[in-house]
């Protein structure tokens, strides 16, 4: 969330930026700067009353010591209580309103993103690569991995956007986790494998809109526990309340888990076969770092993740994601996109600066040396190193031959013990 002192301090320079956005986030601030106006004031007058219930109180001894009528004094004084009462359950109510509201404020836009309404409005900034050049007509891979992928017995099983991953498809998955983590591991990231559920804290500290999460996020029915939607969120609750030293930082993690998500809301986006799917692996980079240094980060995991495609030989572009489209945590946010048959670039993966904005719900805060207070709150970035689901779509679409075999990429054959998957027959 943002900081209340900076939006008390610089209400115009947090509209201006939020506008960018859009003008509903700007009718959110003018309702925050309202409601903690009113709680303020009411702050200010219980102090009030508490002070003139001090010198009343005062009074009605010095009058009481003196053998004087203290009933008039004592009358005012008894009305305090009940005044200061309503007021305070008048606090809580703002305070709530308050405290949804700085949930539902997204972080501060880096000057440099580019202004746009939606995805169409994304800019590009490079290519890598080339497109594969076939002598043949290529193959969805649903059609190349006809057998090796059940969509049918999935949706029996489970329900749809669920399959089953069947010989090779099971070996590529593990190949690209390991790949990625062998990879990384060298790059002096810390492996962790965190829980597959975090509770309410730990996601309302996450995500960008806790207000809505719930619509998107698998719940365990009867506890407040959720499924993790990617490593991000149990790596930052690793960190919840503490207060970290400057030395330590930065603290590299990569994460490897399976991921959940109900993708409510994407009607109308591509959603073919392993796209979008509600549970697949990924390998997750999470930086946590000095607030100073956190864009050195930014680019950092940049190269990283574009260095993982480079090296699988699939050709992929950059975008940087406009106002209009990047998530309400992001400061900033690159996608890559990776080249498929039908000739379309589409996300695989996302690099984003979230700067403070999760670290203030996690009260994640670094100090200079043991004992000194906290200086103030860390940055917090992620990148996807690799979603192995739609990777794999991309290396069965660029790498698929005319007798319906597919070569696998160099990097990932000492993994597999192979160099290509051949055609199965269904089970």
């Amino acid at each position: 969330m943002l900081d209340i002192k900076l939006i008390r301090e610089k209400p115009d320079y947090v509209r201006e930026n939020l506008n960018k956005r859009g003008p509903e986030y700007v009718e959110y601030l003018n309702e925050l700067l309202e409601k903690d106006s009113e709680w303020r004031a009411l702050k200010t007058k219980n102090q009030e009353l508490r002070h003139k219930r001090n010198i009343l109180s005062k009074k009605i001894g010095e009058l009481k010591a003196k053998g004087m009528d203290a009933s008039d004094v004592m009358r005012d004084a008894e009305k305090i209580p009940e005044e200061i009462k309503k007021n305070e359950e008048r606090m809580k109510e703002l305070e709530e309103r308050i405290r949804i509201l700085l949930f539902k404020i997204p972080n501060l836009l880096h000057d440099s993103v580019p202004l746009g309404k939606d995805e169409n409005d994304n800019v590009e900034i490079r290519r890598c690569g080339e497109p594969p050049k076939f002598s043949f007509k290529p193959k969805s891979h649903l059609e190349v991995a006809d057998g090796l992928i059940d969509f049918a017995a999935g949706a029996k099983a489970s329900g749809n956007g669920f399959t089953y991953l069947i010989s090779d498809m099971v070996l590529l998955d593990a190949s690209l986790q390991r790949f990625a983590i062998d990879f990384l591991m060298k790059k002096g990231f810390v492996l962790v494998e965190p829980p597959y559920m975090v509770n309410r804290k730990t996601y309302e500290s996450m995500i960008g809109d806790p207000t809505s999460f719930s619509e998107a996020s698998y719940k365990i029915e009867g506890e407040e526990l959720y499924l993790i939607p990617t490593a991000e969120y149990p790596l930052g609750g690793m960190f919840i309340d503490r207060v970290l030293l400057k030395d330590e930082l930065p603290i590299k993690l990569v994460g490897v888990s399976p991921c959940f998500r109900r993708e409510v809301g994407t009607h109308g986006k591509y959603a073919k076969g392993l796209f979008r799917m509600h549970q697949f692996n990924k390998v997750e980079q999470l930086v946590i770092s000095l607030p100073e240094d956190s864009w050195k980060f930014f680019d950092e995991l940049q190269k990283n993740s574009e260095e993982l495609y480079q090296k699988l030989g699939l050709h992929y572009r950059v975008v940087e994601i406009c106002s209009g489209d990047i998530g309400k945590k992001q400061a900033k946010q690159y996608d890559i996109e990776v080249w498929m048959a039908d000739g379309v670039f589409r996300e695989v993966g996302s690099n984003s600066n979230c700067t403070d904005y999760q670290a203030r719900r996690l009260n994640l805060k670094y100090r200079e040396k043991e004992g000194s207070p906290p200086k103030g709150f860390v940055h917090i970035l992620n990148n996807t190193a690799i979603a192995t689901s739609r990777a794999m779509i991309a290396i069965l679409e660029q790498y698929q031959q005319e007798d319906g075999s597919v070569k696998i990429p160099k990097v990932l054959q000492p993994y597999m013990g192979k160099d290509r998957i051949v055609p199965k027959k269904p089970l």
